[in-house]
């Protein structure tokens, strides 16, 4: 019993201090005492940790490149360049720089990770819309929903993807054709919510104070997107051939890395910063923490929720039994949870699993960190971000992309096979 309670008090106390961040200190501070006290209590062997270790490793090994393929991304200008590029497309019209949103955070959260979209690209959403002179709200919103729900289409898109693909048996190309429906499944069900949800905002005329404001040219760094297009063929290849995607995206980093410190636009201390090694040591520790959690009870309670087959409605209830998990302890520990429950019946229980806690979080704050670190860039740009909004849009758009998302991945499933 004792075990019990100190695994469940340890993830409650990782999960809380993940979401308030006293004093603003990193995850890690407290997920790593929390892992070696659920080691010290007996709630996890040592070999339980090994093999922790061992699964996550290579994991943390492709956040850590893709981390830092971005940051140099953004270094070289290719976010200021969406920046530039949004402003012309929606030629001050709130209705096509929403679009413009959607696609640009659609494409940056696949390709480079939901960490991208929120860090790099919200300020420059920011940035555009008082450059044109709307509200930013319907704008600020995407990109944080899409942060999670646009995060379904690769494994590289989102951690949880990746921590789903191993456990899945599928190749990154054959991951990607059984996810493609239901990613624009996702994006479509968003868009339309945004768009008659934030009707008010987006039919205001722009600020005149702002119509002298002169647009500067989009100029495409094509070094940065040429090595990004290559890096994301490298993870096909890769995976083709039995090798680690870690070694596509490490390639792809390490070119950024060494044009970058040749030209002296970084320095090796930047490069080990954009890793963000305490955020690396903290994803390895709650994975200590959850997997005592799952051993001493969690494990068997949900087993027995978990529908058995790939039936639209099996599918449709793992998502939901997932998407309810993640609100209530975060989506990181809910995939540690449920992916190697899941993994028996198949990559069908797995990815819908992915559709759940991704799509899920955006109904509450906590759901992820990304919506947590998305909020706080929101407040650091002087917008305030109304808990009664952010549920009204979760409720609206949460169980409509769900319900669209796994009818999609079914028909999928049928289409392609497992």
């Amino acid at each position: 019993m004792l075990v019990e309670v100190v695994s469940v008090a340890a993830l409650a106390v990782v999960l809380i201090c993940a979401v308030v961040r006293p004093r603003g200190l990193p995850e890690a501070v407290f997920a790593v005492p929390a892992a070696g006290v659920v080691l010290l209590c007996g709630a996890v062997g040592p070999a339980e940790v090994v093999d922790e270790a061992g699964r996550l490793g290579p994991v943390i090994w492709f956040l850590a490149a893709v981390l830092v393929l971005a940051k140099l991304c953004d270094d070289e200008g290719l976010f200021h360049a969406c920046g530039t590029w949004m402003a012309h497309w929606a030629r001050r019209r709130p209705q096509r720089l929403l679009g413009a949103v959607f696609a640009l955070a659609s494409l940056i959260t696949a390709v480079l990770s939901l960490d991208a979209t929120v860090v790099l690209l919200t300020p420059v959403v920011f940035a555009t819309a008082a450059r044109m002179g709307v509200r930013p709200a319907p704008h600020a919103y995407a990109s944080a929903h899409l942060s999670n729900s646009a995060s379904l289409l690769l494994p590289v898109s989102n951690l949880t993807n990746l921590l789903a693909f191993t456990a899945s048996g599928l190749s990154f190309t054959r991951f990607a054709g059984l996810m493609l429906l239901p990613w624009l499944a996702a994006i479509a069900v968003e868009y339309a919510v945004f768009r008659r949800f934030f009707a008010a905002d987006l039919r205001r005329a722009p600020d005149p104070d702002t119509t002298g404001v002169a647009e500067e040219p989009v100029e495409v760094p094509l070094f940065p997107l040429v090595t990004v297009a290559a890096t994301l063929a490298g993870f096909a290849v890769a995976s083709a051939l039995g090798i680690d995607p870690a070694w596509a995206a490490t390639a792809g980093a390490a070119v950024l890395a060494v044009r970058a410190l040749a030209r002296r636009h970084t320095t090796p201390v930047a490069l080990v910063g954009a890793a963000s090694v305490p955020f690396l040591a903290f994803v390895l520790a709650l994975g200590i923490v959850v997997r005592a959690v799952v051993d001493n009870g969690l494990g068997t309670a949900l087993d027995g929720l978990l529908p058995e087959g790939g039936t639209f409605l099996a599918l449709l209830g793992t998502a939901a039994v997932a998407a309810l998990l993640a609100n209530l302890i975060n989506n990181l520990p809910a995939v540690l949870a449920l992916v190697p429950l899941a993994a028996p019946a198949g990559p069908g229980a797995v990815l819908a699993v992915l559709l759940g806690v991704n799509i899920g979080p955006n109904l509450t704050y906590a759901g992820s960190l990304a919506t947590l670190l998305w909020r706080r860039i929101v407040h650091g740009h002087g917008h305030e971000v109304e808990l009664r909004e952010f549920t009204r849009l979760g409720l609206l758009t949460v169980p409509a992309a769900l319900l669209a998302s796994t009818a999609a991945l079914w028909l999928s499933l049928l289409l392609i096979g497992p």
